[in-house]
């Protein structure tokens, strides 16, 4: 299975940016952080001094009242304790990027490095690369490219700190590092460029054809050895134990295409600011998670589809037949086994079955073929399989996941709503949009669930999905009403995303959660995902056929 995955830019002045982090005490008395459009959310209340804040906006049904440090469930009224943590600072640029300059830095600048505006090894860096280039000036990039240097140019001097301030661990390699990478930058220019070094032999300074190469500056380097340079400097930063992130990501540049050059952003970004190049810096998109404001005499009723509510009660149990009379229906009796394995004890079939656990009321060495696949098990494993099983009076094969009768899940209790409101999904502009919302309450688990007894949570709901109101999409919408029905769209089980157990979960049918946004996967434009749902759906045993047997 391949997933999407995505790396998040936040503003330094959000939460993030501040290291603020929300948490919530779960069932266990741990504290799990809430997601970060959450917290930002959360916190711009919070410093805005409001009493509480609604979540509702977001999708959640919270209110986190600040005077308490509690967070209220707004239809169970439960109370759990919310907590503000500062501790959890995320590596930053601090203080401003550097103003654009010319490149190289004309002889009358300021002979000293100005002060950084800190010690972090991003600003001692950016000012190192200045004060190099300021002490080279122009004309003292001359090297003799058949005549390697007899030694390694010493460091360049350390800029200024401010008073009282110590550069961190690790500076030295770095500040050490950057003289020799200029020097190789220059000697691959020079070896490329005969040219320039006869050129500018002419400028340079007494002694330059002695047999000692002049320092080198890194005005003549281009821009791919600056980038080359600039990367070279972030390893010797990353080995040094430095640590950075950018506020914003860069945009890539086409081959061929007009405009600035575009660098990874980080350290990079920072060197190619500090040389006076040009960086495409733009924001992230934001995360749309539900359309504007729908009053009620815009919601419309989908035409073809009664009523716009569905409920789940107790569960559509068959009874009256016990396993063997089930698998009758779907089975033929063999005779004469094939010399294979059975695949559900692994033995062979024309060997009792090696099932260990309780012995259902069918001989272990009877075998039987499934009349759709032709795929070939012990009875006894089969029994006990389904035993093992929702009992619902279908059967899927082990092997090739084929249905026999009417599958069934063990979603608990809830309502679905549908109905259409007067907006487009991306990608989807010639048609209005089918929103559903589901909402299951928390509550206590049957002898279907993997806890009887236990109690369940049910986090984030009503939850709100969306469809386009095209021809497909009411096929598709009409087909989640049959699973619905079949209480397949949710299941309890564990979380993938926090890891909480005994929770409602998603079964395998993916929705989309994201009204105007893609930035989760979970969002349009998305050409794919109609077709996707479908073969989900199939899966699942739920084809228009099904839509027949409904009606029937």
């Amino acid at each position: 299975t391949i997933r999407p995955v995505r790396r998040s830019y936040y503003d330094p002045s959000s939460a993030p940016g501040k290291g603020v982090v929300w948490e919530w005490e779960n069932d266990s008395g741990s504290w799990t952080p809430y997601d970060m459009d959450v917290g930002i959310t959360i916190q711009r209340a919070y410093e805005k001094q409001h009493p509480w804040v609604d979540l509702s906006a977001i999708g959640f049904c919270y209110v986190i009242d600040f005077a308490t440090m509690g967070q209220i469930n707004r239809q169970t009224q439960r109370k759990r304790r919310v907590r503000r943590r500062l501790d959890m600072v995320y590596p930053l640029v601090s203080g401003t990027l550097p103003k654009s300059q010319s490149w190289p830095a004309s002889p009358g600048a300021a002979a000293a490095p100005p002060v950084p505006t800190c010690a972090c090894p991003q600003c001692l860096l950016v000012m190192s690369v200045k004060a190099t280039v300021s002490a080279a000036g122009p004309g003292t990039a001359t090297l003799q490219p058949r005549k390697p240097p007899p030694a390694p140019p010493a460091a360049p001097k350390a800029p200024a700190l401010a008073p009282g301030a110590k550069a961190p661990d690790g500076m030295a390699a770095v500040r050490g590092s950057l003289k020799p990478l200029a020097a190789q930058g220059g000697r691959r220019q020079a070896a490329s460029t005969p040219a320039l070094s006869s050129a500018s032999s002419t400028a340079s300074p007494p002694g330059a054809g002695s047999g000692k190469a002049s320092r080198p500056g890194l005005g003549t380097l281009n821009r791919s050895h600056l980038q080359r340079l600039a990367i070279a400097q972030s390893r010797v930063l990353i080995a040094s134990g430095g640590r950075w992130t950018s506020a914003v990501p860069n945009l890539p540049r086409a081959e061929g295409s007009a405009g600035p050059l575009a660098f990874p952003a980080g350290i990079t970004g920072i060197l190619m600011s500090a040389a006076g190049l040009p960086v495409c810096l733009t924001r992230p998109p934001k995360l749309v998670l539900h359309p504007p404001p729908v009053s009620k005499s815009e919601i419309q009723s989908i035409p073809g589809i009664s009523h716009t509510c569905r409920k789940t009660t107790k569960k559509q149990a068959k009874k009256g037949k016990t396993p063997e009379e089930v698998l009758k229906k779907y089975l033929q009796k063999v005779r004469h086994p094939p010399d294979e394995d059975c695949t559900i004890c692994m033995e062979r079939l024309s060997a009792p079955s090696g099932y260990k656990g309780p012995q259902p009321a069918v001989k272990p060495d009877l075998v039987g073929k499934l009349v759709k696949c032709g795929h070939v098990f012990h009875l006894h494993c089969l029994v006990a399989m389904y035993n093992n099983g929702n009992k619902d009076g279908s059967l899927q094969c082990p092997t090739c996941k084929t249905i026999y009768g009417v599958k069934t899940g063990t979603q608990p209790p809830g309502k679905m709503e549908y109905h259409i409101i007067p907006h487009a999904l991306p990608g989807h502009s010639e048609c209005k949009t089918i929103r559903i919302i589901y909402n299951i309450p928390p509550g206590v688990q049957g002898p279907e669930h993997p806890n009887p007894g236990k109690s369940f949570t049910a986090r984030g709901f009503p939850r709100h999905c969306y469809l386009p109101d095209s021809e497909k999409g009411r096929k598709v919408l009409k087909l989640l009403l049959v699973a619905w029905d079949r209480r397949l769209i949710f299941a309890i089980g564990t979380s993938s995303t926090t890891g909480e157990s005994d929770t409602v979960i998603w079964n395998e049918i993916h929705h989309k959660t994201e009204f105007g946004s893609n930035l989760t996967g979970h969002g349009y434009p998305d050409i794919n995902y109609l077709d996707n749902v479908l073969a989900e759906l199939a899966a699942q045993g739920i084809t228009e056929e099904s839509l027949a047997q409904e009606k029937d």
